[in-house]
Protein backbone atom coordinates (compact mmCIF):
# COMPACT_ATOMS: atom_id res chain seq x y z
CA UNK A 1 0.00 0.00 0.00
CA UNK A 2 1.19 3.49 -0.77
CA UNK A 3 1.35 6.17 1.89
CA UNK A 4 -1.40 8.77 1.67
CA UNK A 5 0.05 12.25 1.31
CA UNK A 6 -1.38 14.64 3.87
CA UNK A 7 -1.37 18.41 3.68
CA UNK A 8 1.83 18.36 5.76
CA UNK A 9 3.63 15.93 3.46
CA UNK A 10 4.64 17.05 -0.01
CA UNK A 11 4.05 14.34 -2.62
CA UNK A 12 7.02 12.97 -4.49
CA UNK A 13 7.41 13.69 -8.22
CA UNK A 14 5.13 11.60 -10.42
CA UNK A 15 6.11 10.59 -13.93
CA UNK A 16 3.69 11.09 -16.82
CA UNK A 17 4.02 8.13 -19.19
CA UNK A 18 2.17 7.42 -22.42
CA UNK A 19 1.67 3.72 -23.21
CA UNK A 20 0.52 2.13 -26.48
CA UNK A 21 -2.02 -0.42 -25.30
CA UNK A 22 -1.88 -2.29 -28.60
CA UNK A 23 1.86 -2.96 -28.23
CA UNK A 24 3.85 -4.91 -25.61
CA UNK A 25 3.81 -3.00 -22.33
CA UNK A 26 7.00 -1.16 -21.38
CA UNK A 27 9.00 -2.20 -18.33
CA UNK A 28 7.86 0.25 -15.64
CA UNK A 29 9.86 0.31 -12.41
CA UNK A 30 10.74 2.84 -9.75
CA UNK A 31 13.88 4.85 -10.47
CA UNK A 32 15.50 8.14 -9.59
CA UNK A 33 12.68 10.03 -11.35
CA UNK A 34 9.97 8.70 -9.07
CA UNK A 35 8.13 5.80 -7.47
CA UNK A 36 4.74 6.57 -8.98
CA UNK A 37 3.41 7.48 -12.40
CA UNK A 38 0.35 8.73 -14.19
CA UNK A 39 0.06 6.33 -17.13
CA UNK A 40 -1.95 7.47 -20.16
CA UNK A 41 -3.18 4.60 -22.31
CA UNK A 42 -3.33 5.13 -26.07
CA UNK A 43 -4.89 3.21 -28.93
CA UNK A 44 -4.31 4.38 -32.47
CA UNK A 45 -2.56 7.49 -31.15
CA UNK A 46 -5.56 8.55 -29.05
CA UNK A 47 -5.95 8.32 -25.25
CA UNK A 48 -8.49 5.87 -23.80
CA UNK A 49 -7.88 6.37 -20.07
CA UNK A 50 -5.41 7.20 -17.33
CA UNK A 51 -4.18 5.23 -14.35
CA UNK A 52 -2.14 6.28 -11.31
CA UNK A 53 0.38 3.50 -10.68
CA UNK A 54 2.63 2.83 -7.71
CA UNK A 55 6.00 1.69 -9.09
CA UNK A 56 8.25 -0.91 -7.46
CA UNK A 57 11.46 -2.70 -8.40
CA UNK A 58 9.40 -5.46 -10.01
CA UNK A 59 7.89 -4.55 -13.43
CA UNK A 60 5.27 -7.26 -12.92
CA UNK A 61 3.60 -5.07 -10.28
CA UNK A 62 3.01 -2.28 -12.78
CA UNK A 63 1.92 -4.76 -15.43
CA UNK A 64 -0.77 -6.13 -13.12
CA UNK A 65 -1.95 -2.61 -12.30
CA UNK A 66 -2.19 -1.77 -16.00
CA UNK A 67 -4.62 -4.61 -16.67
CA UNK A 68 -7.48 -2.24 -15.85
CA UNK A 69 -6.18 0.30 -18.35
CA UNK A 70 -5.86 -2.37 -21.05
CA UNK A 71 -9.60 -2.95 -20.86
CA UNK A 72 -10.32 0.59 -22.08
CA UNK A 73 -11.33 0.95 -25.71
CA UNK A 74 -11.35 3.68 -28.32
CA UNK A 75 -14.77 4.84 -29.46
CA UNK A 76 -15.48 4.22 -33.14
CA UNK A 77 -15.73 7.36 -35.25
CA UNK A 78 -16.47 7.70 -38.96
CA UNK A 79 -13.50 8.38 -41.21
CA UNK A 80 -13.46 11.82 -42.81
CA UNK A 81 -11.59 12.57 -46.04
CA UNK A 82 -9.21 15.51 -46.24
CA UNK A 83 -11.41 17.15 -48.87
CA UNK A 84 -14.35 17.29 -46.45
CA UNK A 85 -12.45 18.80 -43.53
CA UNK A 86 -13.08 22.50 -42.80
CA UNK A 87 -10.31 25.06 -42.95
CA UNK A 88 -9.11 25.86 -39.44
CA UNK A 89 -7.33 28.89 -38.01
CA UNK A 90 -5.39 28.23 -34.78
CA UNK A 91 -5.23 31.32 -32.57
CA UNK A 92 -2.75 31.66 -29.71
CA UNK A 93 -2.78 34.89 -27.72
CA UNK A 94 0.34 35.47 -25.62
CA UNK A 95 2.14 38.06 -23.53
CA UNK A 96 5.40 36.19 -24.29
CA UNK A 97 6.24 35.41 -20.68
CA UNK A 98 6.82 31.69 -21.33
CA UNK A 99 9.24 31.85 -24.24
CA UNK A 100 10.47 28.24 -24.12
CA UNK A 101 6.96 26.78 -23.90
CA UNK A 102 5.74 29.05 -26.70
CA UNK A 103 8.55 27.96 -28.99
CA UNK A 104 7.77 24.28 -28.40
CA UNK A 105 4.09 24.89 -29.08
CA UNK A 106 4.80 26.63 -32.39
CA UNK A 107 7.11 23.76 -33.40
CA UNK A 108 4.13 21.42 -33.30
CA UNK A 109 1.39 23.75 -34.56
CA UNK A 110 3.18 24.36 -37.84
CA UNK A 111 3.36 20.65 -38.63
CA UNK A 112 0.04 19.28 -37.44
CA UNK A 113 -1.60 16.39 -39.27
CA UNK A 114 -4.13 18.59 -41.05
CA UNK A 115 -4.50 19.55 -44.72
CA UNK A 116 -5.57 23.23 -44.51
CA UNK A 117 -4.79 25.25 -41.42
CA UNK A 118 -3.07 28.47 -40.45
CA UNK A 119 -1.39 29.52 -37.21
CA UNK A 120 -2.03 33.02 -35.88
CA UNK A 121 0.04 34.29 -32.96
CA UNK A 122 -1.35 37.35 -31.23
CA UNK A 123 1.20 39.50 -29.41
CA UNK A 124 -0.98 40.80 -26.58
CA UNK A 125 1.71 42.74 -24.70
CA UNK A 126 0.78 46.29 -23.81
CA UNK A 127 4.46 47.24 -24.04
CA UNK A 128 7.27 45.45 -25.86
CA UNK A 129 10.48 45.24 -23.83
CA UNK A 130 13.96 45.93 -25.10
CA UNK A 131 15.65 42.78 -26.28
CA UNK A 132 12.35 41.26 -27.41
CA UNK A 133 12.71 37.51 -28.00
CA UNK A 134 9.69 37.21 -30.28
CA UNK A 135 11.19 38.24 -33.68
CA UNK A 136 13.95 35.66 -33.43
CA UNK A 137 11.46 32.98 -32.36
CA UNK A 138 9.23 33.64 -35.38
CA UNK A 139 12.03 33.86 -37.94
CA UNK A 140 11.55 31.21 -40.62
CA UNK A 141 8.20 30.02 -39.24
CA UNK A 142 4.97 29.85 -41.18
CA UNK A 143 3.14 31.80 -38.47
CA UNK A 144 1.11 34.98 -38.91
CA UNK A 145 1.78 37.61 -36.26
CA UNK A 146 -0.98 39.95 -35.10
CA UNK A 147 -0.36 42.77 -32.64
CA UNK A 148 -3.03 43.70 -30.11
CA UNK A 149 -1.79 46.23 -27.56
CA UNK A 150 -5.11 46.53 -25.74
CA UNK A 151 -4.81 44.41 -22.58
CA UNK A 152 -6.53 41.13 -21.83
CA UNK A 153 -6.83 37.64 -23.26
CA UNK A 154 -10.26 38.39 -24.72
CA UNK A 155 -8.86 41.31 -26.69
CA UNK A 156 -6.06 39.09 -27.95
CA UNK A 157 -8.38 36.29 -29.00
CA UNK A 158 -10.76 38.69 -30.72
CA UNK A 159 -7.86 40.18 -32.67
CA UNK A 160 -6.92 36.67 -33.77
CA UNK A 161 -10.48 35.98 -34.87
CA UNK A 162 -10.54 39.19 -36.90
CA UNK A 163 -7.39 38.12 -38.76
CA UNK A 164 -8.39 34.47 -39.22
CA UNK A 165 -9.55 33.05 -42.54
CA UNK A 166 -10.69 29.57 -41.43
CA UNK A 167 -14.26 28.29 -41.25
CA UNK A 168 -13.39 26.97 -37.78
CA UNK A 169 -11.26 28.84 -35.26
CA UNK A 170 -9.39 26.79 -32.65
CA UNK A 171 -7.84 28.25 -29.51
CA UNK A 172 -5.10 27.04 -27.22
CA UNK A 173 -2.67 28.61 -24.74
CA UNK A 174 1.07 29.19 -24.75
CA UNK A 175 1.69 26.82 -21.80
CA UNK A 176 0.47 23.67 -23.56
CA UNK A 177 1.66 21.31 -26.23
CA UNK A 178 -0.83 19.74 -28.60
CA UNK A 179 -1.02 16.21 -29.96
CA UNK A 180 -0.16 15.94 -33.68
CA UNK A 181 -3.74 14.80 -34.47
CA UNK A 182 -5.40 17.56 -32.39
CA UNK A 183 -6.79 19.50 -35.34
CA UNK A 184 -7.83 16.40 -37.29
CA UNK A 185 -9.90 15.27 -34.31
CA UNK A 186 -11.58 18.69 -34.10
CA UNK A 187 -12.23 19.01 -37.82
CA UNK A 188 -13.53 15.45 -38.11
CA UNK A 189 -15.98 16.00 -35.25
CA UNK A 190 -17.40 19.10 -36.93
CA UNK A 191 -17.91 17.09 -40.14
CA UNK A 192 -19.39 13.98 -38.53
CA UNK A 193 -21.76 16.10 -36.41
CA UNK A 194 -22.58 19.11 -38.61
CA UNK A 195 -25.02 20.57 -36.06
CA UNK A 196 -22.21 21.41 -33.63
CA UNK A 197 -21.25 25.02 -32.98
CA UNK A 198 -18.21 24.23 -30.84
CA UNK A 199 -15.85 21.36 -30.00
CA UNK A 200 -13.78 20.90 -26.84
CA UNK A 201 -11.29 18.20 -25.91
CA UNK A 202 -9.17 16.52 -23.27
CA UNK A 203 -6.52 18.41 -21.30
CA UNK A 204 -3.81 16.20 -19.80
CA UNK A 205 -0.82 17.23 -17.66
CA UNK A 206 2.52 17.47 -19.43
CA UNK A 207 4.43 16.91 -16.19
CA UNK A 208 3.79 16.25 -12.50
CA UNK A 209 7.16 17.06 -11.01
CA UNK A 210 6.30 19.50 -8.19
CA UNK A 211 3.83 19.30 -5.28
CA UNK A 212 1.87 22.20 -6.78
CA UNK A 213 1.40 20.35 -10.08
CA UNK A 214 0.40 17.10 -8.36
CA UNK A 215 -2.03 18.86 -6.02
CA UNK A 216 -3.59 20.81 -8.90
CA UNK A 217 -4.07 17.63 -10.91
CA UNK A 218 -5.71 15.98 -7.90
CA UNK A 219 -7.83 19.04 -7.08
CA UNK A 220 -8.85 19.87 -10.66
CA UNK A 221 -8.40 16.43 -12.23
CA UNK A 222 -9.10 16.83 -15.92
CA UNK A 223 -8.33 20.57 -15.72
CA UNK A 224 -12.02 21.20 -16.16
CA UNK A 225 -12.91 18.55 -13.55
CA UNK A 226 -14.63 16.07 -15.87
CA UNK A 227 -11.92 14.05 -17.58
CA UNK A 228 -13.61 11.40 -19.64
CA UNK A 229 -12.51 9.59 -22.77
CA UNK A 230 -15.88 9.07 -24.42
CA UNK A 231 -17.42 11.54 -26.90
CA UNK A 232 -20.34 13.58 -25.60
CA UNK A 233 -22.67 16.20 -27.07
CA UNK A 234 -24.06 18.95 -24.85
CA UNK A 235 -27.47 20.18 -25.98
CA UNK A 236 -29.93 22.68 -24.47
CA UNK A 237 -33.01 21.11 -22.90
CA UNK A 238 -35.07 23.86 -24.52
CA UNK A 239 -34.64 23.31 -28.24
CA UNK A 240 -36.17 26.71 -28.96
CA UNK A 241 -33.16 28.41 -27.40
CA UNK A 242 -35.08 30.43 -24.81
CA UNK A 243 -33.26 28.68 -21.93
CA UNK A 244 -36.07 29.36 -19.50
CA UNK A 245 -34.71 26.79 -17.07
CA UNK A 246 -31.04 27.08 -18.15
CA UNK A 247 -30.67 23.30 -18.27
CA UNK A 248 -28.57 21.28 -20.71
CA UNK A 249 -28.09 17.56 -21.33
CA UNK A 250 -24.99 15.47 -21.98
CA UNK A 251 -25.76 12.84 -24.63
CA UNK A 252 -23.64 9.96 -25.99
CA UNK A 253 -23.36 9.23 -29.73
CA UNK A 254 -25.90 6.41 -29.27
CA UNK A 255 -28.42 8.86 -27.80
CA UNK A 256 -28.03 7.78 -24.17
CA UNK A 257 -28.55 10.62 -21.72
CA UNK A 258 -25.63 10.79 -19.29
CA UNK A 259 -26.90 13.64 -17.15
CA UNK A 260 -28.82 16.91 -16.98
CA UNK A 261 -27.14 19.95 -15.44
CA UNK A 262 -27.31 23.73 -15.29
CA UNK A 263 -25.73 25.54 -18.22
CA UNK A 264 -23.34 27.27 -15.79
CA UNK A 265 -21.65 23.89 -15.16
CA UNK A 266 -20.45 23.56 -18.75
CA UNK A 267 -16.89 24.12 -17.51
CA UNK A 268 -16.90 20.41 -16.64
CA UNK A 269 -16.61 19.71 -20.37
CA UNK A 270 -14.19 22.33 -21.61
CA UNK A 271 -11.64 25.06 -21.03
CA UNK A 272 -9.97 27.79 -23.05
CA UNK A 273 -6.77 25.80 -23.58
CA UNK A 274 -8.62 23.40 -25.90
CA UNK A 275 -11.68 24.76 -27.70
CA UNK A 276 -12.83 25.45 -31.25
CA UNK A 277 -15.84 27.28 -32.73
CA UNK A 278 -17.44 27.78 -36.07
CA UNK A 279 -16.64 31.30 -37.20
CA UNK A 280 -20.35 32.00 -37.64
CA UNK A 281 -20.99 31.34 -33.93
CA UNK A 282 -18.25 33.72 -32.77
CA UNK A 283 -19.54 36.42 -35.10
CA UNK A 284 -23.12 35.92 -33.85
CA UNK A 285 -22.03 36.21 -30.22
CA UNK A 286 -19.89 39.26 -30.91
CA UNK A 287 -16.57 37.74 -29.82
CA UNK A 288 -15.12 37.15 -26.38
CA UNK A 289 -16.21 39.43 -23.54
CA UNK A 290 -13.50 42.07 -22.99
CA UNK A 291 -14.48 42.45 -19.33
CA UNK A 292 -13.46 38.83 -18.63
CA UNK A 293 -10.31 36.76 -19.02
CA UNK A 294 -6.68 36.72 -17.99
CA UNK A 295 -5.12 40.15 -18.07
CA UNK A 296 -8.31 41.82 -16.83
CA UNK A 297 -9.28 42.54 -13.19
CA UNK A 298 -11.86 39.74 -13.56
CA UNK A 299 -8.99 37.27 -14.02
CA UNK A 300 -10.90 34.66 -16.08
CA UNK A 301 -14.26 33.37 -17.25
CA UNK A 302 -14.13 34.42 -20.91
CA UNK A 303 -14.03 30.80 -22.13
CA UNK A 304 -16.99 29.74 -19.97
CA UNK A 305 -18.91 32.82 -21.09
CA UNK A 306 -18.52 31.74 -24.72
CA UNK A 307 -19.59 28.16 -23.90
CA UNK A 308 -22.65 29.40 -22.02
CA UNK A 309 -23.55 31.88 -24.76
CA UNK A 310 -23.34 29.07 -27.33
CA UNK A 311 -25.82 26.91 -25.41
CA UNK A 312 -27.95 29.90 -24.37
CA UNK A 313 -28.57 30.56 -28.06
CA UNK A 314 -29.68 26.96 -28.66
CA UNK A 315 -26.31 25.78 -29.98
CA UNK A 316 -24.55 22.47 -29.36
CA UNK A 317 -21.08 21.68 -28.01
CA UNK A 318 -19.24 18.45 -28.75
CA UNK A 319 -16.70 17.07 -26.29
CA UNK A 320 -14.14 15.16 -28.37
CA UNK A 321 -11.63 13.02 -26.41
CA UNK A 322 -9.42 12.52 -29.46
CA UNK A 323 -8.61 16.24 -29.43
CA UNK A 324 -5.83 16.32 -26.83
CA UNK A 325 -3.53 18.99 -25.42
CA UNK A 326 -1.01 18.67 -22.59
CA UNK A 327 -0.93 21.48 -20.04
CA UNK A 328 1.99 22.52 -17.86
CA UNK A 329 0.40 23.15 -14.48
CA UNK A 330 1.74 25.93 -12.24
CA UNK A 331 5.01 24.75 -10.72
CA UNK A 332 5.04 26.65 -7.41
CA UNK A 333 2.58 26.71 -4.52
CA UNK A 334 2.46 30.51 -4.69
CA UNK A 335 1.47 30.44 -8.37
CA UNK A 336 -1.08 27.70 -7.71
CA UNK A 337 -2.70 29.74 -4.93
CA UNK A 338 -2.89 32.76 -7.28
CA UNK A 339 -4.44 30.61 -10.00
CA UNK A 340 -7.09 29.14 -7.72
CA UNK A 341 -7.91 32.57 -6.30
CA UNK A 342 -8.24 33.84 -9.86
CA UNK A 343 -10.57 30.94 -10.70
CA UNK A 344 -12.85 31.97 -7.84
CA UNK A 345 -12.78 35.64 -8.85
CA UNK A 346 -13.38 34.80 -12.50
CA UNK A 347 -16.38 32.57 -11.85
CA UNK A 348 -18.45 35.08 -9.91
CA UNK A 349 -17.31 37.89 -12.23
CA UNK A 350 -18.64 35.75 -15.05
CA UNK A 351 -22.06 35.55 -13.39
CA UNK A 352 -22.27 39.36 -13.25
CA UNK A 353 -21.13 39.67 -16.86
CA UNK A 354 -23.83 37.23 -18.00
CA UNK A 355 -26.53 39.04 -16.02
CA UNK A 356 -25.46 42.39 -17.46
CA UNK A 357 -25.79 40.99 -20.99
CA UNK A 358 -29.11 39.16 -20.50
CA UNK A 359 -31.35 39.86 -17.48
CA UNK A 360 -32.87 36.37 -17.71
CA UNK A 361 -29.72 35.08 -16.02
CA UNK A 362 -30.66 36.96 -12.84
CA UNK A 363 -33.83 34.97 -12.22
CA UNK A 364 -32.20 31.68 -13.14
CA UNK A 365 -29.16 32.26 -10.94
CA UNK A 366 -31.32 33.29 -7.98
CA UNK A 367 -33.25 30.05 -8.28
CA UNK A 368 -30.15 27.88 -8.71
CA UNK A 369 -27.88 29.52 -6.13
CA UNK A 370 -28.81 27.31 -3.11
CA UNK A 371 -28.34 24.11 -5.12
CA UNK A 372 -25.13 25.40 -6.70
CA UNK A 373 -23.65 26.17 -3.27
CA UNK A 374 -24.50 22.66 -2.11
CA UNK A 375 -22.97 21.03 -5.19
CA UNK A 376 -19.83 23.18 -4.99
CA UNK A 377 -19.33 22.33 -1.31
CA UNK A 378 -19.69 18.61 -2.01
CA UNK A 379 -17.31 18.89 -4.94
CA UNK A 380 -14.64 20.63 -2.86
CA UNK A 381 -14.92 18.08 -0.04
CA UNK A 382 -14.52 15.30 -2.58
CA UNK A 383 -11.43 16.93 -4.06
CA UNK A 384 -9.85 17.54 -0.66
CA UNK A 385 -10.36 13.86 0.14
CA UNK A 386 -8.40 12.97 -2.99
CA UNK A 387 -11.36 11.69 -4.99
CA UNK A 388 -11.87 12.64 -8.62
CA UNK A 389 -15.16 13.97 -9.96
CA UNK A 390 -15.12 11.95 -13.17
CA UNK A 391 -16.43 8.45 -12.57
CA UNK A 392 -15.26 7.31 -16.01
CA UNK A 393 -11.57 7.67 -15.22
CA UNK A 394 -9.60 4.56 -14.38
CA UNK A 395 -7.90 5.18 -11.03
CA UNK A 396 -5.77 3.36 -8.51
CA UNK A 397 -6.48 3.89 -4.80
CA UNK A 398 -2.86 3.10 -3.96
CA UNK A 399 -1.78 6.52 -5.26
CA UNK A 400 -4.56 8.72 -3.89
CA UNK A 401 -3.25 12.21 -3.14
CA UNK A 402 -4.36 14.16 -0.08
CA UNK A 403 -4.76 17.82 -0.91
CA UNK A 404 -4.00 20.81 1.37
CA UNK A 405 -7.15 22.60 2.52
CA UNK A 406 -5.48 25.88 1.60
CA UNK A 407 -6.33 25.19 -2.06
CA UNK A 408 -10.05 25.34 -1.36
CA UNK A 409 -9.49 28.39 0.85
CA UNK A 410 -7.80 30.35 -1.95
CA UNK A 411 -10.53 29.46 -4.43
CA UNK A 412 -13.33 30.23 -1.97
CA UNK A 413 -11.95 33.62 -1.01
CA UNK A 414 -11.98 34.58 -4.67
CA UNK A 415 -15.75 34.16 -5.02
CA UNK A 416 -16.82 37.26 -3.04
CA UNK A 417 -14.16 39.35 -4.82
CA UNK A 418 -15.57 38.57 -8.27
CA UNK A 419 -18.38 41.16 -8.51
CA UNK A 420 -16.16 44.12 -7.61
CA UNK A 421 -13.46 42.80 -9.94
CA UNK A 422 -15.94 42.69 -12.81
CA UNK A 423 -17.05 46.28 -12.22
CA UNK A 424 -13.40 47.36 -12.22
CA UNK A 425 -12.85 45.38 -15.40
CA UNK A 426 -15.84 46.97 -17.12
CA UNK A 427 -14.66 50.43 -16.11
CA UNK A 428 -11.14 49.72 -17.31
CA UNK A 429 -12.32 48.48 -20.70
CA UNK A 430 -14.35 51.64 -21.17
CA UNK A 431 -11.15 53.59 -20.50
CA UNK A 432 -9.32 51.41 -23.04
CA UNK A 433 -11.92 52.09 -25.71
CA UNK A 434 -11.85 55.82 -24.94
CA UNK A 435 -8.05 55.91 -25.05
CA UNK A 436 -7.80 56.82 -21.37
CA UNK A 437 -6.19 53.60 -20.16
CA UNK A 438 -2.62 53.84 -18.85
CA UNK A 439 -0.99 50.55 -17.79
Amino acid sequence: MATLHTADTAPAPRRVIGVDLDAPLPCLVADETGESAMVIGYRGGHPTGTLDVRLTDDPADAARALEALQETVLADVPAVSDDDLPTISVVVSTVVDRVEDLGKLLDVLEHLDYPRHEVILVDNRVRVPAGDALPAMLAGRNVRLVEERRPGLSAGRNAGVAAATGDVIAFTDDDVRVDPQWLRAIGSRFVSEPGLDAVTGVILPSELTTPAQIWYEAYYGGFSAERTFSPVTIVPDDVQGTMRHARVTAVTPSGEVLKHFAVYGIGAYGAGANMAYRRTLIEAVGGFDHTLGAGSPARGGEDLAMFIETLWRGGKIGFEPRAVVHHRHRQTIEDLHKQLHGNGVGFTALMFALAAKDKRHVAVLARLMPLAAKVKSKQMLSRLAGRRDAATEVTNDASTTRIPKTLAYHELRGFPAGPAAWFRSRRRWRDVEAGRFRP
